[in-house]
Protein backbone atom coordinates (compact mmCIF):
# COMPACT_ATOMS: atom_id res chain seq x y z
CA UNK A 1 0.00 0.00 0.00
CA UNK A 2 1.24 3.26 -1.13
CA UNK A 3 1.42 6.10 1.10
CA UNK A 4 0.29 9.65 -0.04
CA UNK A 5 2.74 12.50 1.72
CA UNK A 6 0.63 15.97 0.49
CA UNK A 7 1.63 19.43 2.10
CA UNK A 8 -0.80 22.88 1.45
CA UNK A 9 0.79 25.72 2.61
CA UNK A 10 -1.40 29.23 2.81
CA UNK A 11 -0.20 32.72 3.79
CA UNK A 12 -1.56 34.10 6.27
CA UNK A 13 -1.11 37.57 7.70
CA UNK A 14 0.22 37.40 11.20
CA UNK A 15 -3.12 38.01 13.35
CA UNK A 16 -3.87 38.41 17.35
CA UNK A 17 -5.77 35.76 18.92
CA UNK A 18 -8.89 36.51 19.24
CA UNK A 19 -9.49 37.26 23.45
CA UNK A 20 -13.06 35.95 25.34
CA UNK A 21 -13.21 39.72 26.48
CA UNK A 22 -12.91 41.58 22.95
CA UNK A 23 -15.84 41.19 20.92
CA UNK A 24 -15.52 40.54 17.58
CA UNK A 25 -17.27 43.50 16.22
CA UNK A 26 -18.54 47.08 17.15
CA UNK A 27 -21.54 48.43 16.62
CA UNK A 28 -21.65 52.45 15.73
CA UNK A 29 -24.37 54.95 16.04
CA UNK A 30 -24.45 56.56 11.88
CA UNK A 31 -27.60 56.47 10.66
CA UNK A 32 -27.80 53.55 7.42
CA UNK A 33 -30.61 53.54 4.97
CA UNK A 34 -31.47 50.40 3.58
CA UNK A 35 -33.28 49.98 0.07
CA UNK A 36 -36.56 49.25 0.52
CA UNK A 37 -36.78 50.86 4.13
CA UNK A 38 -38.65 54.31 4.58
CA UNK A 39 -36.78 54.81 7.76
CA UNK A 40 -33.25 54.60 8.20
CA UNK A 41 -31.70 51.29 10.36
CA UNK A 42 -29.31 51.99 13.00
CA UNK A 43 -27.07 49.03 11.80
CA UNK A 44 -23.75 49.18 10.72
CA UNK A 45 -20.82 46.75 12.10
CA UNK A 46 -17.57 47.70 12.02
CA UNK A 47 -15.56 44.24 11.73
CA UNK A 48 -12.25 44.61 12.82
CA UNK A 49 -9.26 42.59 12.06
CA UNK A 50 -11.15 39.46 13.26
CA UNK A 51 -12.58 39.69 10.15
CA UNK A 52 -9.68 38.60 8.15
CA UNK A 53 -8.70 36.29 10.97
CA UNK A 54 -11.88 34.34 10.47
CA UNK A 55 -11.91 34.21 6.73
CA UNK A 56 -8.10 32.95 6.59
CA UNK A 57 -9.59 30.34 9.34
CA UNK A 58 -12.20 28.85 7.06
CA UNK A 59 -10.20 29.17 4.46
CA UNK A 60 -7.82 26.83 6.11
CA UNK A 61 -10.02 24.32 7.20
CA UNK A 62 -11.95 24.12 4.24
CA UNK A 63 -8.60 23.21 2.49
CA UNK A 64 -7.37 20.92 5.25
CA UNK A 65 -10.93 19.43 5.06
CA UNK A 66 -10.45 18.43 1.11
CA UNK A 67 -7.41 17.28 1.60
CA UNK A 68 -8.37 15.20 4.30
CA UNK A 69 -11.30 13.51 2.21
CA UNK A 70 -8.76 12.82 -0.84
CA UNK A 71 -6.20 11.68 0.93
CA UNK A 72 -8.85 8.69 2.49
CA UNK A 73 -10.25 8.53 -0.87
CA UNK A 74 -7.25 7.13 -1.68
CA UNK A 75 -6.94 4.46 1.36
CA UNK A 76 -10.61 3.25 1.07
CA UNK A 77 -10.53 2.29 -2.55
CA UNK A 78 -12.08 -0.94 -3.78
CA UNK A 79 -9.38 -3.57 -3.62
CA UNK A 80 -10.91 -5.17 -6.92
CA UNK A 81 -10.13 -2.08 -9.11
CA UNK A 82 -6.73 -1.80 -7.64
CA UNK A 83 -5.04 -5.42 -7.80
CA UNK A 84 -5.43 -8.09 -10.48
CA UNK A 85 -8.21 -10.82 -9.83
CA UNK A 86 -6.78 -13.71 -8.30
CA UNK A 87 -8.92 -17.05 -9.19
CA UNK A 88 -6.24 -19.64 -8.64
CA UNK A 89 -7.88 -22.91 -8.18
CA UNK A 90 -11.24 -21.57 -8.84
CA UNK A 91 -14.49 -23.68 -10.00
CA UNK A 92 -16.03 -22.82 -12.89
CA UNK A 93 -17.33 -26.15 -14.19
CA UNK A 94 -20.18 -26.09 -16.27
CA UNK A 95 -20.45 -22.32 -15.50
CA UNK A 96 -22.15 -19.85 -18.17
CA UNK A 97 -19.67 -17.29 -18.37
CA UNK A 98 -20.33 -15.47 -22.20
CA UNK A 99 -18.59 -12.72 -22.67
CA UNK A 100 -16.95 -12.49 -18.61
CA UNK A 101 -13.68 -10.83 -18.26
CA UNK A 102 -11.21 -12.28 -16.96
CA UNK A 103 -8.75 -9.43 -18.15
CA UNK A 104 -5.26 -9.43 -16.02
CA UNK A 105 -6.80 -12.38 -13.73
CA UNK A 106 -4.42 -15.40 -12.38
CA UNK A 107 -7.12 -17.99 -13.20
CA UNK A 108 -3.51 -20.86 -12.48
CA UNK A 109 -5.23 -24.19 -11.55
CA UNK A 110 -8.94 -22.83 -11.94
CA UNK A 111 -11.35 -25.60 -13.53
CA UNK A 112 -13.28 -24.60 -16.43
CA UNK A 113 -14.23 -27.52 -17.96
CA UNK A 114 -17.46 -28.03 -19.81
CA UNK A 115 -17.88 -23.93 -19.29
CA UNK A 116 -19.36 -21.71 -21.81
CA UNK A 117 -16.79 -18.71 -21.78
CA UNK A 118 -17.70 -17.37 -25.47
CA UNK A 119 -16.46 -14.18 -26.21
CA UNK A 120 -14.76 -14.30 -23.00
CA UNK A 121 -11.75 -11.67 -22.34
CA UNK A 122 -8.87 -13.72 -21.20
CA UNK A 123 -6.49 -10.80 -22.29
CA UNK A 124 -3.41 -10.59 -20.24
CA UNK A 125 -4.83 -13.85 -18.30
CA UNK A 126 -2.82 -16.23 -16.54
CA UNK A 127 -4.61 -19.92 -17.44
CA UNK A 128 -1.93 -21.96 -16.40
CA UNK A 129 -2.53 -25.65 -15.64
CA UNK A 130 -6.16 -24.63 -15.70
CA UNK A 131 -8.87 -27.59 -16.91
CA UNK A 132 -10.17 -26.10 -20.00
CA UNK A 133 -11.54 -29.69 -21.31
CA UNK A 134 -14.34 -29.41 -23.21
CA UNK A 135 -14.58 -25.48 -22.62
CA UNK A 136 -16.10 -23.70 -25.72
CA UNK A 137 -13.93 -20.54 -26.10
CA UNK A 138 -15.48 -19.75 -29.29
CA UNK A 139 -14.65 -15.71 -30.24
CA UNK A 140 -12.71 -15.24 -26.56
CA UNK A 141 -9.92 -12.26 -26.84
CA UNK A 142 -6.38 -14.17 -25.65
CA UNK A 143 -4.65 -11.50 -26.26
CA UNK A 144 -1.13 -9.48 -24.98
CA UNK A 145 0.67 -12.34 -22.62
CA UNK A 146 -2.19 -14.73 -22.11
CA UNK A 147 -0.57 -17.98 -21.38
CA UNK A 148 -2.30 -21.64 -21.55
CA UNK A 149 0.75 -23.48 -20.50
CA UNK A 150 0.46 -26.81 -18.80
CA UNK A 151 -3.32 -26.52 -19.30
CA UNK A 152 -5.28 -29.66 -20.22
CA UNK A 153 -7.22 -28.38 -23.52
CA UNK A 154 -8.67 -31.56 -24.25
CA UNK A 155 -11.98 -31.30 -27.04
CA UNK A 156 -12.01 -27.58 -25.48
CA UNK A 157 -13.01 -25.23 -28.95
CA UNK A 158 -10.95 -22.39 -29.69
CA UNK A 159 -12.47 -21.06 -32.64
CA UNK A 160 -11.62 -17.50 -33.71
CA UNK A 161 -9.74 -17.15 -30.84
CA UNK A 162 -6.17 -14.47 -31.44
CA UNK A 163 -3.56 -16.56 -29.91
CA UNK A 164 -0.25 -15.52 -30.26
CA UNK A 165 2.00 -17.32 -32.59
CA UNK A 166 3.64 -18.85 -29.88
CA UNK A 167 0.79 -19.78 -27.77
CA UNK A 168 -0.88 -21.15 -30.86
CA UNK A 169 2.29 -23.71 -31.86
CA UNK A 170 2.15 -24.50 -28.06
CA UNK A 171 -1.91 -25.12 -28.34
CA UNK A 172 -2.11 -26.98 -31.43
CA UNK A 173 1.25 -29.02 -29.79
CA UNK A 174 -0.77 -30.61 -27.05
CA UNK A 175 -4.12 -30.18 -28.27
CA UNK A 176 -5.71 -33.34 -28.61
CA UNK A 177 -9.40 -33.45 -30.99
Amino acid sequence: MALLNVSMSSEFTQIPPISSTKPLFTLTNPLVSFPGHSSPQLLKCQIKSQENFLFSLCESVTKTSLLALVSASLFFVDPALAFKSILRQANFKGAKLLGASFFDADLTGADLSDADLRSADFSLANVTKANLSNANLEGALATGNTSFRGSNITGADFTDVPLRDDQREYLCKVADG
